[in-house]
């Protein structure tokens, strides 16, 4: 297979036999895939300086099975990365899609929620909206979507009822629950803007993700907490 300068953000790099790196990128038509860029450690390689996270890239492949062989790297665009708390935030985002997702799946809908998620991070957005929607998006697009305007027996939400997700049933009502009706309507409808549902938003939808993810902890969570 060969593949010519599709766009592409990489979520993670690590050395590979001392002068080459192994990559994980993101494409928007061909999904997540593990490249190999050989020689792009040695002094002056053109590419080294542009193989970073959350800059949009347009890569060229080739090469058949899990692990294909990069023959080309160019920008799109000038980088504008996320810095300070904001960096973690675009590290959050990369973790959950390198943990999530199978590799060659496409997601053209969550490669564009990503892109103007990163954009919206490197322009100063409040973190909050920006992650509940991308976290929303990615459930959704990766199998894992959540029904939210009925419970688990099928009756309509109530907007004053508190209520707990069973990720295998859905809603269940329960004054313990981690939120109120109200909170999974606004989820529903996509009203991640108000800032009196993002706590209860930030439970509901971390306590799903750690569901998929096997209960194994993030290390970018980790490093927020610090």
């Amino acid at each position: 297979m060969r593949v010519v300068l599709a766009a592409a953000y990489l979520l993670h790099t690590r050395p590979y036999r001392n002068t080459s790196l192994l990559l994980e990128a993101f494409s928007r038509e061909h999904g997540r895939l593990g490249l190999v860029a050989r020689g792009v450690c040695r002094p002056g390689h053109r590419w080294r300086p542009l193989l970073q996270p959350f800059r949009l890239l347009r890569l060229s492949w080739q090469g058949r099975g899990d692990l294909g062989t990069l023959s080309a790297a160019e920008p799109e665009g000038p980088a504008k990365p996320p810095a300070g708390p904001l960096l973690i935030a675009g590290f959050y985002l990369n973790e959950l899609l390198y943990r999530l997702l199978h590799r060659h799946d496409p997601h053209p809908p969550l490669f564009d929620a990503y892109h103007d998620s990163l954009r919206a991070l490197a322009a100063g957005a409040p973190v909050e909206p920006c992650l509940r929607r991308f976290e929303w998006i990615l459930l959704r697009e990766s199998g894992y979507g959540l029904e939210l305007r009925v419970d688990a027996q099928g009756s309509p939400i109530d907007p004053d009822r508190r209520y707990r997700y069973d990720p295998e049933r859905g809603a269940v009502p329960d004054p313990q629950g981690v939120a109120a009706g109200a909170t999974l309507l606004a989820l529903a409808a996509g009203r991640f803007d108000e800032p009196a549902f993002w706590p209860e938003m930030k439970r509901l939808l971390g306590g799903v993700l750690r569901h998929h993810l096997g209960g194994r902890p993030l290390h970018s969570r980790r490093l927020w907490r610090r």
